[in-house]
């Protein structure tokens, strides 16, 4: 392993988190808020990281597979830990608590602890919406660039899509992918943040949900979500927002250059939409005929907002679906697992690993009952798939549920009710933010014991990463190699 070169890169991670800190620092003079819980905790990274950034030398700059899952597994840990510190340093949450939402933040989870978000400092609740946006582009650019060279779970068929080291580039070099990226990242984030601001959000609220939004994120600056706004217009811009930031980003880039055909020919776009159109027509069939417990049906508009929110990991809420039927429940259980496409800011499965899976049982299923029969090997982008790729996949699969199943026995095992134990698990795993029982939508995960906040964390991390990314790290076969 290179030790040098991670030290190296983690100087220069602690460096950039420290330099961001002038945000929050000129929102809080801004807002007449407390400076010094940012200006100490920026301080602190930079008096840490440049040392290691500007005095390590490594002999190789060479990433292989090995330095790959230790230095994404540690950029993570780091990140979240230092991300911790302006909570402590305002007071505002318990070093355990801290983490929780730190690490919420920067794998775009949206969980929170966070009881009355309206109380907050605005300049500690910008750092929250910054950690998202952060940790947004950050999955992106670990999926597209350096996914493909660890060759994990089924995402080695990036090697014929996506930029990085593969056969069709944004930019043959993955710093140069990761600019062209953080462009279209950023350029949308605007795009975003001032519709809201021209639909009536304050600049403040504005550019926080356009920061979480375009993370598939979810921290709001309101306990009540984005319903707190009570404005049509504001759920419907945040609507398209969340389906955007839910696509691949590579799809963005070729709209950019005038690729059109390529994107509406997209098979994973098309079963990416196609599945929460089903989700949204089948939600909206049942409450139309089934009352809520509140015995009124949502508005539309508020069953749309709910399953794009829910599918594509955000977590924003504008009703309670708490009081839906319980087969609205089961659909939006569905739609947390299966998440966003691949090359997103989203969480779950990933609707390119689905595509592949329906593709091979289809095969099983014509191939079924006949000895002699030639199976056609399951095709991607019109090659055909590699049996380890999809082997891959099927082991992604198994070890996904695993680890829901794990964390939902755990959480149980405090006496929480079957909704609220499946859900922490299925949220936390997928990176959702909300789900059942005590951790509905406008509900908090204060109430945890330490112990299941922090396997809470760690499934928070395991499942931004791709699960096998940490996992793997656990392993002593992997170190002893």
């Amino acid at each position: 392993m290179n030790i040098l070169l991670w030290a190296q890169l983690a100087g220069w991670l602690l460096v950039i988190l420290g330099l961001t800190q002038a945000v929050p620092i000129v929102a809080a003079l801004y807002f007449s808020e407390p400076v010094m819980p940012f200006l100490a905790a920026g301080v602190i990274a930079l008096l840490l990281g440049l040392p290691a950034a500007l005095g390590i030398r490594p002999e190789s700059m060479r990433i292989r597979p090995r330095d790959g899952f230790s230095i994404v597994t540690g950029a993570w840990l780091l990140a979240s830990l230092f991300g911790a510190l302006p909570y402590v340093t305002t007071g505002a949450l318990t070093p355990v608590d801290a983490l929780f939402e730190s690490v919420a933040g920067f794998t775009t989870t949206g969980s929170t602890v966070m009881t009355q978000i309206e109380s907050m400092p605005r300049s500690l609740l910008l750092w929250r919406a910054l950690t998202q946006w952060i940790g947004g582009m950050g999955i992106v650019v670990f999926t597209i660039a350096l996914m493909p060279i660890l060759g994990i779970g089924g995402m080695q068929l990036f090697k014929a899509e996506v930029p990085g080291p593969v056969t069709e580039k944004i930019r043959p070099r993955v710093a140069e992918t990761a600019r062209r990226l953080w462009f279209i990242y950023v350029g949308l984030t605007v795009i975003e943040g001032v519709l809201l601001w021209t639909a009536g959000l304050g600049v403040f609220d504005a550019l926080c949900h356009s920061l979480t939004t375009m993370s598939t994120g979810g921290f709001s600056t309101r306990s009540a979500s984005v319903g707190g706004f009570e404005s049509a217009a504001v759920e419907w811009i945040v609507i398209v927002f969340m389906l955007i930031a839910g696509v691949n980003f590579l799809l963005h880039y070729r709209i950019l250059i005038g690729r059109f055909r390529a994107v509406i020919q997209d098979r994973e776009l098309r079963y990416f939409l196609s599945v929460t159109a089903l989700a949204i027509g089948a939600i909206t069939l049942w409450l139309f005929n089934q009352p809520t417990d509140d015995g009124s049906p949502p508005l539309f508009r508020q069953i749309v907002f709910t399953v794009v929110s829910l599918g594509t990991g955000t977590g924003y809420a504008t009703a309670d679906f708490e009081l839906w039927p319980a087969f609205t429940h089961v659909v939006l259980l569905i739609v947390m697992v299966l998440g966003g496409m691949a090359g997103s800011t989203t969480g779950g499965v990933k609707s390119l690993r689905m595509v592949l899976v329906l593709d091979a049982v289809r095969q099983n299923f014509k191939t079924a009952g006949h000895r002699n029969a030639v199976r056609s090997p399951v095709q991607h982008a019109g090659k055909p798939v590699p049996d380890d790729v999809l082997a891959g996949i099927w082991v992604f699969l198994a070890v996904y549920i695993a680890l829901i199943a794990a964390m939902t026995l755990g959480i149980a095992a405090y006496g929480y009710d079957l909704p609220t134990a499946l859900s922490g698990g299925v949220t936390s795993v997928g990176n959702v933010g909300p789900g059942l029982g005590e951790i509905g939508a406008f509900d908090h995960f204060a109430h945890f014991p330490a112990p299941i906040k922090i396997g809470l964390a760690f499934c928070m991390i395991a499942g931004r990463l791709e699960i096998f990314t940490v996992l793997v790290l656990l392993s002593p076969g992997f170190w002893r190699r």
